[in-house]
Formats: structure tokens, sequence, C-alpha cells
């Protein structure tokens, strides 16, 4: 590997270090040992999902307990609105409206984990009692405990920037990667106490792991997968003062939303979830109850926001009027169909039938395994989201190792002048 590369890796190790280190930095005025039993007693609901995605840092009330969502859900809000008002899509394409248009993601950030960390912070008093909070005056805590979580939201948020500006890979993914990661060690041990004592059976534990390589498999495999579209260009050869045509094809992914709409729906879920369980109302408590991580109604909802938002990124993301213009320009054309609008219309066509596949694909995988487990009557949760998250992360951060290491050969071939 060349020194850029091994520099860029060991930004991102770095980077994702000091993440790990901010997940055991607590809020003050907390006694960690009454936190950590009542989440040990909620490890199957929505407060178990969220300290899952946080890498167990809620468990700990750390400063980053909320995570890198608030970002997420602000980048959402922003992505509706891009493309429901012609404007402010207009802003998103531009190099100077980029940066304004980040700045927004970024004030809606403080804004989302300002209320977040205000219901969380006064949700402690309803879910543990007074005994969790050594702060005499209630308000002093929550007024600490909401800057503390902000101050490590926005911290996370640059930290994610920064791995993706000088690091490997998409920084906020990395993050939900590394946070989600963390929890195998001590799930493996969990599973070992209890088989150990004879609660959990050692064929229910091979058929869960047989469970979760199988989605190891299924993902790479429909990940790899794309549609090839060939595409005819025409070029003159001089030498031989004749035309001859080049083939070459415009590759189109299975998923082409990759783990954009997992990350997406499970934001969604989670912020009014979070504003649910700190409720005290009996009717509030009764739509977090049927929002439980562990029950049928969240992933019920699961897939559903899985399925709009792979349609909904897709659509962003695959601009197949765009696509048709160059092809036009460099003199390229789709067997078959004709240059513009005909081509434009083939290629929608193309992803709409693609994305479907992917949608429901990304569905399943989502909801299916924790199905499964829950048939087995297995005594933790476990979903497809996480090892949805975690496999598609991986592909895609060892997919731009390679392109580093390509321009790394470039470079070198361009300056010694081979």
């Amino acid at each position: 590997m060349s020194n850029p590369l091994v520099s860029k890796i060991l930004i991102t190790l770095g980077f994702l270090l000091v993440y790990r280190i901010l997940a055991y930095v607590t809020v003050p005025g907390i006694d960690v040992s009454v936190l950590e039993q009542f989440f040990k007693e909620n490890a199957n609901n929505a407060l178990g999902l969220y300290n899952m995605f946080s890498g167990n840092a809620v468990e700990r009330l750390s400063i980053i307990s909320l995570g890198i969502m608030p970002y997420i859900t602000a980048s959402i809000i922003m992505e509706v609105l891009a493309a429901t008002f012609p404007a402010l899509g207009q802003m998103k394409k531009e190099r100077d409206g980029m940066v304004k248009y980040m700045q927004i993601i970024r004030y809606a950030t403080i804004a989302i984990t300002l209320v977040q960390a205000v219901f969380v912070s006064i949700g402690l008093q309803s879910m543990t009692g007074a005994n969790a909070i050594l702060v005499e005056n209630f308000n002093t805590f929550v007024l600490i405990s909401t800057v503390s979580m902000l101050a490590g939201t926005m911290l996370l948020m640059w930290i994610g920037e920064q791995i993706t500006q000088r690091g490997i890979g998409n920084g906020i993914s990395l993050i939900i990667f590394a946070g989600i990661v963390s929890a195998i060690p001590s799930a493996f041990a969990q599973s070992i106490k209890l088989m150990n004592e004879n609660a959990l059976n050692p064929l229910v534990l091979i058929a869960i792991l047989v469970v979760i390589i199988a989605t190891v498999l299924v993902i790479i495999y429909v990940e790899l997968g794309e549609r090839r579209i060939p595409v005819t260009y025409a070029k003159k050869v001089i030498m031989q003062n004749q035309s001859r045509r080049v083939m070459n094809y415009i590759p189109v992914k299975v998923n082409l939303s990759g783990v954009i709409p997992v990350i997406f729906a499970s934001a969604l879920l989670m912020f009014p979830i979070t504003l649910l369980q700190s409720s005290t109302n009996e009717i509030a408590k009764m739509f977090a109850d049927f929002l439980n991580p562990n029950g049928y109604g969240f992933n019920l909802f699961t897939f559903v926001f899985v399925v709009f938002f792979a349609y909904f990124y897709t659509s962003i993301a695959f601009n197949a009027k765009d696509i048709a213009e160059n092809l036009k320009k460099k003199g390229g054309f789709i067997p078959g169909v004709r240059p513009g609008t005909s081509t434009s219309d083939y290629l929608n066509e193309v992803a709409s039938r693609l994305t479907f596949t992917g949608a429901i694909y990304l569905g399943l995988v989502a909801t299916l395994p924790w199905v499964l487990v829950k048939t087995m009557g297995v005594p933790f949760a476990f979903g497809g989201t996480a090892v949805l998250i975690v496999v598609q992360v991986a592909l895609d951060t060892m997919r731009k190792i390679e392109a580093q290491q390509y321009q790394s050969k470039y470079d070198t071939l361009s300056a010694t002048g081979l």
C-alpha cells in the first residue's frame, strides 16, 4: 500500500478511536450503575436498539448518547425539502449552494439534538426514578445534560465529516458501523453465558449463526449484482481510414440506494420512539409499546420505510436525464434506443425494475432475520438491519480502498513517465 493510503486509513482509525473514547465520557450528574441496570432490563425494546446504534453509549448516558441520528434525521428532512422545492434542489447542485445546504443541515441538527436531549433528560426521572440523578436541582441537571449531549453530537458530526474528507469511506456510515461492531464481543459473551446456564440451546445458537452467515452471503451476492446496459460509441480510426464501433456499458446496480434506506428508516423510527419512551402519557406509552423493536409493528414499519426510502433515494441519486444527455454529447447511444428522451425513459424503466427488486431485498433482509430468530424463542434481539449496515459499509469501504490503490498506481506511472 502507498503512503497516502496508509495515512488515510490511520486517520480513519484514529477518528474512530476518538469516537469510541467519547462513548465512555458520561454526562455529569448520573449514577452509571443505575442506568446500566435499567438498560439490561430494556435490552429488547427501543432503548436497546438505540443503545446498539450508539455503541452502548446510551446505557452510560455518554455525551454522544444521541449518536449521529439527529444529523441523519436533519439530512432526511433536507432531502425531502430539496425534492419538493426546486430552488432548494438547485442550491444543492451548485458548489457554493452546497456549502449553504450543508450549513442548513448543521443548524437543523442542532435543533433536533436540543429537542431530543431535553426529552431524554426529563424522561430519565420517569424511567429510572430520582436515584439516577445526583444533582440536587433537577433543572440544572437538564441544562447540563442537554448542553453536554449537544456538544457530543456536534463533535460526532465533525468527526464524520473529517473521516469523509481526509480518511477512507463515508464518515457517518463508518461511525454507525463502529458502534454496531463494538457490541459484537459483548453479544458473543452473553450467548456463551446463556448457553453455559442452559438458558440457550446450543442448536439454537448454531441456527442463529447459520442465519447470520446466510444473511451476509445474500447481502454480498446482491450488492455485487448489476445490470450492464450496452452502449455504442462511434469512433473514427484514422490509421485505417474507416469507422468502427467501440462497445461499452452502463453498470446499474441491483441495489442503487445502498445502505442509506436502512439508516434513514432507523433514524425516522428512532426519533418518535425517543420522544414516546420519555413520556408518561398512557397513549404515548401504548404507541411506544407498539413500536417496540422486538414487536411486529416496528418491523412492519421498518419494511415499509426501507422500501419507500429505496425508491426515494434512487430517484435522487440516479439521474437518467443527465446520463442520456452525456451519452448524446459524447456520441454514444444504447443499441435499439434513440438518443435523448427515449434513452432517458429506457434508463428510468431499467432503474425502476431494479429498484423494485432492491427495495424488496432491503426490506426482507432488515426484517426477515428478526422473524426467524423470533420464532426460535431467542432471549435477545437480533435483526438484519445491523448485519446489513455492517456488510454494506464494509463492502463500500473496501471498494474505496481499492480505488485509492488504483489511483496511486496511476499517479506513480504518470510521475515516472511509463
